[in-house]
């Protein structure tokens, strides 16, 4: 319901950046520009000084940023009551989830709300879970879909259940008939690991490090952002890597792979986020219920 221009000139100042903004907005930069454009043509100011790759409010600026967030909070929330009274649950669900959750869960996860809210539109984002994270914290995701236990104090986090991750190895690998390793059985062998920030690399080099191993020490093969890309250099025989357990079942199956449990045993957390402080509507916290009941009952926790 919120004029639109006023949508755009709230997301660019949340994310500092034009094209930032437009990525979150699912718009082009120019149409990003024409609005704000148009809003600082109806104010006859500037709203934004332009500089150094970043955008920064200018004194006008942050009065309509004041006022903008009343605005949108008080847009959401009558959107919501409206929709309570009707009992009718739509509308737009922008939402964020890790790689993995995004490649083996999120489709069962959407599909099952779907079935019971048809009108509902989500609008998904992957990235890696401190990505996740912190664009829930920014307000330009309603929920995220994380492996890591958020420590951000505007969080409200749900744990919802966590999976076992395993070595997985190419079925020729020396150390593919174990049926356990640890840390210090890994240590000499090449490893395929994942870039920073993601949830696995983060556990993975704790799993060492309680070892005494530091993560600077190890024999590391590749560094890769995506977990299909792990897999098939895994499968190729160029290393070991460490995966949810979730995401390899096919491959096990299919013989491509073998998986052998970590001494000590690691898991990996699946949180549900939102923020703590945000009005949020009745579409965001059903959704919220529903998916952290749904990885419960889809038992992603060990038994």
């Amino acid at each position: 319901m919120a004029d639109r221009r006023l949508q755009v000139f709230h997301a660019v100042a949340r994310q500092g950046s034009f094209t930032r903004a437009a990525e979150a907005l699912f718009m082009t930069q120019p149409a990003v520009t024409f609005q704000i454009k148009q809003l600082e043509e109806q104010f006859n100011t500037r709203l934004f000084d332009r500089g150094h790759g970043r955008v920064t409010l200018t004194p006008a600026g942050e009065l309509v940023m004041a006022y903008a967030e009343k605005i949108l909070g008080l847009g959401e929330e009558m959107e919501a009551r409206v929709a309570e009274m009707t009992d009718d649950l739509s509308g737009v669900l922008h939402l964020g989830t890790s790689t993995t959750i995004a490649g083996y869960w999120l489709p069962a996860l959407v599909a099952g709300f779907k079935q019971r809210y048809p009108r509902v539109v989500p609008r998904v984002a992957v990235g890696n879970s401190q990505l996740i994270e912190s664009r829930v914290a920014d307000r330009t995701l309603d929920v995220g879909l994380i492996e890591i236990v958020s420590e951000n104090p505007t969080i409200d986090r749900r744990a919802a259940g966590q999976d076992e991750l395993q070595v997985i190895l190419a079925p020729n690998h020396p150390l593919a008939r174990a049926t356990a390793l640890t840390a210090t059985d890994l240590a000499s062998h090449p490893f395929i690991h994942r870039e920073p920030g993601n949830a696995i690399r983060d556990l993975s080099d704790q799993f060492f490090a309680s070892a005494g191993i530091a993560p600077e020490e190890l024999p590391i093969a590749a560094e890769l952002g995506s977990l299909a890309a792990v897999k098939h250099l895994t499968a190729l025989g160029f290393g070991y890597a460490i995966a949810s357990h979730a995401a390899i079942r096919q491959e096990i199956a299919e013989g491509s792979l073998v998986s052998v449990p970590l001494t000590p045993r690691l898991y990996t957390p699946l949180e549900v986020i939102v923020l703590k402080d945000k009005f949020r509507s009745r579409l965001v916290n059903t959704f919220a219920d529903f998916v952290t009941a749904e990885i419960a009952r889809l038992s992603f926790s060990p038994a």
